[in-house]
C-alpha cells in the first residue's frame, strides 16, 4: 500500500519504520528533515513538502497536539487542499474530540475519507509492533486500512463508525493511566518514608494485587525513579488531561480525579518538569512527603 506519512517523534518514527518492513511504500515527512533522513536508510521515501506526502492514497498522522493537527490542515501546512478526493486520512494523533469532529467534517466536504485511530502504548512497544489500536471511520475503510494497523499493533478495536468516538476511549484511556501513575507516586512515597525498599514494594504490588502490565512499567520506573529521558512528556500527559476534562465538559461528566490529576500535572510543567516522563507525578509525591 502507498502511504505518506506525517510527524516522526518518537512514536511516529517506530509506526513508520515498522510499516516500511511490512512491505508499504511509505513517503515520510517531518518538519525537521533530519528525522525524515534517518528513515531513508531503512527504505522510506523522503518527501520534500507536507504536500508530497499528501499524494498517496493514504495519509497517516502521528502529531504531538491539536495546535499541530490545525496548522497542518487548516493552517500553514495547507494539508487539506493537497489531498486528492477519496484520499484516506488516518488521525493517530492524540487530539481533542471536537477537533476530530472538526477534521471529519472537513474530510466529508472535500470528498476525503477520515479515520481516527490513536494507539495505546509507549515508544518500546511501538517499535516491537505491539501497539493496541483503537480505531472508528466508515467500516468498509477501517477494513481497507486492516493491513497498515496490522503492521503496527497487536491487535484493533474497532469502536464504529463516528471517528471522535476513538478519540474519547483513547482520552479515557490515558486519564486512568494517569491516575494510576499518581496513586503509585503516592503509594511509593508512603512506602519509602515508612522504610520500606522500593523495589521490595514493586514486587510484591505487581505480584499480588497489581498484575497488569501497565503496573508494572510505572511502577518499575517510579522504583528506580528514572523519569529521564522520557518516554512520554509529562507536558504531554497535561495536555491529554486536559482534552479529556474538555470532554468531560462537554458531555455534562464530572470528573474530579481528573482534576486533581491535571492540577498535580500542572504543578510538575511549572516546576521544570514538563519534559520528564509523565510519571514524574511521582517525584512529586516523594517531595511533599519530604523525600
Amino acid at each position: 500500500m502507498d502511504v505518506g506519512f506525517i510527524g516522526l517523534g518518537q512514536m511516529g518514527s517506530a509506526i513508520a519504520l515498522n510499516l516500511v518492513k511490512s512491505g508499504h511504500r511509505v513517503v515520510v515527512y517531518n518538519r525537521t528533515r533530519a528525522k525524515a533522513e534517518a528513515l531513508a536508510s531503512q527504505g522510506a521515501e523522503v518527501a520534500e513538502s507536507m504536500a508530497d506526502a499528501c499524494r498517496c492514497p493514504v495519509l497517516i498522522t502521528m502529531l504531538a497536539d491539536d495546535s499541530a493537527v490545525e496548522a497542518a490542515f487548516f493552517g500553514e501546512g495547507n494539508g487539506l487542499p493537497a489531498l486528492g478526493r477519496g484520499t484516506v486520512h488516518i488521525s493517530m494523533s492524540t487530539i481533542s474530540v471536537a477537533l476530530s469532529d472538526r477534521l471529519a467534517e472537513a474530510h466529508r466536504d472535500a470528498g476525503q475519507v477520515y479515520v481516527a485511530a490513536p494507539v495505546f502504548g509507549r515508544p518500546e512497544a511501538a517499535a516491537a509492533a505491539k501497539l493496541f489500536v483503537v480505531a472508528a471511520g466508515p467500516r468498509q475503510t477501517l477494513a481497507h486500512c486492516q493491513p497498515l494497523f496490522d503492521a503496527i499493533g497487536q491487535r484493533t478495536f474497532v469502536i464504529g463508525d463516528k471517528p471522535s468516538s476513538a478519540n474519547l476511549v483513547k482520552l479515557s484511556g490515558n486519564f486512568l493511566l494517569a491516575a494510576m501513575i499518581e496513586c503509585l507516586g503516592e503509594a511509593f512515597a508512603l512506602a519509602r518514608k515508612g522504610g520500606i525498599e522500593p523495589h521490595l514494594y514493586l514486587e510484591i504490588l505487581t505480584n499480588t494485587l497489581f498484575s497488569a502490565p501497565a503496573y508494572k512499567t510505572y511502577g518499575t520506573i517510579i522504583a528506580n525513579q528514572q523519569y529521564e529521558p522520557a518516554g512520554f512528556k509529562m507536558s504531554l500527559g497535561l495536555k491529554d488531561i486536559r482534552l479529556a476534562l474538555a470532554a468531560a465538559d462537554a458531555l455534562a461528566t464530572p470528573m474530579p480525579v481528573a482534576s486533581l490529576v491535571h492540577d498535580h500535572f500542572l504543578s510538575g510543567v511549572a516546576q521544570g518538569a514538563g519534559d520528564s516522563d509523565w510519571s514524574a507525578l511521582a517525584r512529586l509525591a516523594a517531595g511533599n512527603a519530604g523525600l
